[in-house]
């Protein structure tokens, strides 16, 4: 089965609470990646998660380090997270470009997903900043040098566009999707796939680098775009087994 590594969907949150004259904080931290996680896991995937504030510790600094793994997922966690380790921010000192190294993994045979969110493809604000990485030569989509969120607060239901082994029955036989709540804005790459798309825009395209192979999944996994609905739709699962092992190349084009 192939072996995934999962890089984000973590964060702290610090909130103030004023009660009249007084007032006090409280900080917590989140991991939102269970209902993802526990989908692949029980289809047998090896999963190695390494949330947000690890990848400096945690993170390969060689292409070669990342072959272990069959598949890499970034999942709503910007660019500078994988540029700006603190001995290269805090110290001035030179460090591998973790976004090089993954371009060069792909582009030797392994499989990368990228699903959106805040922080992944461009961003709120444009700070994910991944288009201004070396990895997105990498990404079967082009990204917009902007703010790339299309928030869909009434919900939009994502439907399959095209005939592929990831999607194929997924939906029923109309092809949709339970709603989705927002994605990132892109456009598809020539010789790319797009495979399902959400109020008119890309939602799951596909294609190849190298000898590898990449995908663009540019909604979320978990709340908030990604509602319990979703969540608990039973194409779910079935939707990131079928991804992963594409991805991986552990199944063939006819299926």
């Amino acid at each position: 089965m192939p072996h995934v590594l999962l890089v984000g969907e973590s964060w702290f949150t610090h909130s103030i609470h004023h009660k009249g004259f007084d007032s006090f904080h409280t900080s917590e931290y989140v991991e939102g990646a269970d209902a993802f996680l526990g989908a692949l896991r029980d289809r047998g995937h090896e999963v190695t998660y390494v949330p947000s504030h690890e990848i400096p510790r945690r993170l390969p600094t060689t292409a070669e380090g990342f072959a272990p793994y069959d598949v890499v997922v970034i999942s709503d966690v910007g660019a500078n997270s994988f540029q700006l380790p603190p001995e290269t921010f805090g110290h001035s000192r030179p460090s591998p470009d973790r976004t090089e190294l993954l371009r060069a993994y792909v582009e030797g045979g392994g499989g990368l997903l990228m699903v959106g969110g805040y922080l992944t493809f461009t961003g709120i604000d444009a700070k994910a900043r991944w288009g201004r990485t070396p990895l997105a030569a990498a990404l079967p989509v082009g990204l917009h040098d902007r703010d790339d969120r299309v928030e869909l607060p009434a919900g939009a239901a994502p439907r399959v566009v095209a005939r592929h082994p990831v999607v194929d029955g997924l939906g029923g036989p109309d092809g949709t999707w339970p709603d989705l709540l927002g994605l990132n804005e892109v456009t598809v790459r020539d010789g790319a796939e797009l495979l399902a798309e959400c109020a008119g825009h890309p939602l799951l395209v596909v294609g190849g680098y190298g000898a590898g192979r990449s995908a663009a999944f540019t909604s979320d996994l978990a709340p908030h775009w990604a509602p319990p609905g979703f969540l608990a739709w039973e194409g779910y699962p079935e939707l990131w087994d079928r991804l992963v092992r594409w991805l991986s190349q552990s199944v063939r084009e006819d299926v």
